[in-house]
């Protein structure tokens, strides 16, 4: 077991233990913080990292003690950041993953996000997303659970449709043509990228072949807001809050975007990959 894993279930028994004393089941608890009742499970069973506003409310909802209160929620603040191997977190499962993601998109209103090597997960068609995942799970010994993974990804791509959030979404132009799925699956999946272009709060852009690249393409990120960055490396997945790191990232993110083609320039982009994958080989 992880360093990260026990710590995050010394904080969920912790908390169970407050909703007992409080004499509270797990579904009024929910109730109370209008939360759905799984959360409250999966906190408590350290299926998932409780943020430091789920403890605040948390705790606030059982009346916990003012000396206890200060002390889970630096505990909550550390766990999430924490590096967590992604070996350790895919083995509980790629559903559980999704979840965790969705929770904190949840909180989020300004995306964005850099992906180079594959389509970013909140465009991704339901068929590309079973190959992509496919390939995760044999690749990190993950739980065989892609059907639920998938399930939760698409409902977390219902966000889009918020108009109160804003998304701003960098890859380069090959991830269109990386292969990763067969090709009827690719030309839907780039269907999928023309209709975001006209999404009124969508921003999606590509770095042409031809760009001037800022730096080399490294690994992908998503920033959240101007508070939190998650990073995933080949080995680790990193959420970073430290204020320099986010101003590190926030400018990379710049950089691409600078470069990258929008609009018109970005679905003629997409056409022409649609093209080539029409062309019979």
């Amino acid at each position: 077991m992880s360093g990260f894993h026990q710590a995050r279930m010394d904080l969920g028994a912790q908390l169970r233990q407050l909703r007992e004393n409080a004499r509270l089941s797990g579904k009024d608890l929910a109730e109370l913080l209008r939360w759905q009742p799984s959360k409250v499970s999966r906190i408590e069973n350290a299926r998932q990292t409780a943020t430091e506003d789920d403890v605040a409310a948390w705790v606030k909802a059982v009346d916990a003690d003012p000396h206890t209160v200060d002390g889970l929620i630096r505990q909550a603040a550390g766990l999430l950041e924490r590096q967590d191997s992604w070996r350790q977190r895919h083995r509980s499962g790629l559903a559980a993953l999704q979840e965790e993601i969705r929770e904190l998109e949840t909180r989020t209103l300004l995306f964005r996000a850099f992906e180079p090597g594959v389509v970013i997960g909140l465009l991704q068609t339901t068929e590309y997303a079973r190959h992509v995942f496919g390939k995760v799970r044999r690749a990190r010994e993950s739980a065989d659970d892609v059907d639920d993974a998938i399930r939760v990804r698409m409902r977390r791509q219902e966000i889009l449709y918020d108009p109160s959030r804003r998304f701003r979404f960098v890859m380069p132009e090959a991830v269109l043509r990386y292969r990763l799925a067969p090709p009827d699956v690719m030309r839907g999946q780039l269907d999928r990228l023309i209709a975001v272009t006209t999404l009124p709060n969508v921003e999606f852009g590509l770095l042409p072949f031809e760009a001037q690249l800022p730096a080399a393409l490294m690994n992908s990120f998503w920033i959240y807001d101007d508070c939190l960055v998650g990073v995933a490396t080949r080995t680790k997945d990193m959420l970073l809050r430290d204020a320099g790191d986010v101003a590190s990232y926030a400018q990379a993110f710049e950089e691409f975007y600078e470069v990258a083609a929008f609009r018109d320039e970005a679905r003629a982009l997409i056409v022409r990959a649609l093209d080539d994958y029409a062309r019979p080989r």
